[in-house]
């Protein structure tokens, strides 16, 4: 058999949000229903150079679709390399008899689907009316996070916008006016985190932080968070405080527990496991609640799971054999 060869330049084209945010929403039902096999990450850390290594395997058995994913992290690559801070390759693995499908290029899907399961969990836990949009951080996890809300909103009145560095919220600004500017009112940048949640129905937090940098004061009741940036151990966004009083969902436990949101307070004991609702799988299965109030404040802690790349990657194969996109290989 040959194999399909896919950058992620031509995977581009291939994937929509909605698209996106369909499949997601369903591999989290899968899981949530007991119907996938998905082992938590295993990291490698290189720490003379702040990065990290991430190896992601899943199989959902009812819909027959596995992948393998391997991820890096390192803050530092925009500056020293020219490189993203996240890359990725994706294997999507035929369930028959374990042949390569598609060895393609991971760094869009995994920002796609990342973004997807953002706009799954403001589903489920932000207030239906929500039309304020916090945003800390301004790279790419943002574009996608903000691409998915504006599709399950289809109108907000206002995204403020922070970032570490001037440049990149203006051009982040600029680039998403152009983009979402028929559906957001007013898109714009602000000089303080204080000033891009203060008010907002909906703060997503995509930073690489190892300190929380979103105190608890400046939090409105009904406010909900995707909490994006923390994605390894030892990484934290938000004040403890927050989670002290909200109503906390995981993506996975096991991968929560070591590198998400909770994994700083859940290691200094300021928090229990007893204190976290449920998974977003969960709730989209139908076997627990998601937002019951308005005046709730909801967490979703998010690490990123095989099994949304596993669905996403299969969209784009598909997708790509239909259109003649790629080249096939001879890897077997």
């Amino acid at each position: 058999m040959k194999t399909l060869l896919l950058t992620d330049k031509e995977i581009k084209p291939l994937l929509s949000i909605e698209e996106a945010m369909k499949a997601v929403e369903k591999a989290f039902e899968e899981k949530g229903l007991g119907y996938a096999q998905m082992p938590p990450k295993p990291y490698l850390f290189f720490k003379k150079y702040e990065g990290d290594l991430r190896v992601m395997p899943s199989y959902l058995e009812r819909i027959d679709v596995s992948a393998v994913k391997v991820v890096n992290s390192h803050p530092n690559n925009p500056s020293l390399y020219g490189l993203p801070t996240v890359m990725a390759t994706i294997i999507l693995i035929d369930p028959r008899n374990g042949a390569p499908l598609a060895v393609m290029g991971g760094a869009y899907i995994t920002a796609m689907r990342t973004g997807a399961a953002g706009g799954i969990a403001a589903k489920h836990l932000a207030r239906k009316d929500s039309k304020v949009i916090g945003l800390v951080g301004a790279g790419a996890q943002a574009r996608t996070q903000l691409a998915a809300l504006v599709s399950l909103y289809k109108e907000l009145e206002e995204v403020r916008v922070w970032s570490r560095t001037k440049n990149t919220m203006e051009t982040f600004t600029f680039e998403m006016k152009e983009l979402h500017g028929e559906e957001v009112t007013r898109i714009y940048t602000v000089d303080s985190v204080k000033k891009s949640v203060e008010g907002s129905d909906i703060v997503v937090t995509t930073t690489p932080s190892r300190k929380s940098i979103v105190s608890d004061e400046w939090v409105s009741e009904g406010t909900h968070f995707n909490c994006i940036g923390a994605d390894a151990p030892g990484k934290e966004e938000i004040d403890h405080a927050i989670l002290k009083r909200a109503k906390i969902v995981v993506d996975d436990w096991e991968q929560s527990s070591h590198g998400g949101e909770i994994n700083v307070p859940l290691a200094k004991g300021l928090i229990k496991k007893e204190d976290v609702w449920g998974d977003i799988c969960e709730i989209a299965a139908g076997l627990k609640a998601g937002r019951v109030s308005r005046d709730e404040v909801t967490v979703f802690t998010s690490t990123g799971m095989a099994i949304q790349d596993a669905v996403t990657a299969k969209i784009v194969y598909e997708k790509a054999i239909s259109q003649n996109v790629g080249q096939f290989i001879q890897l077997v």
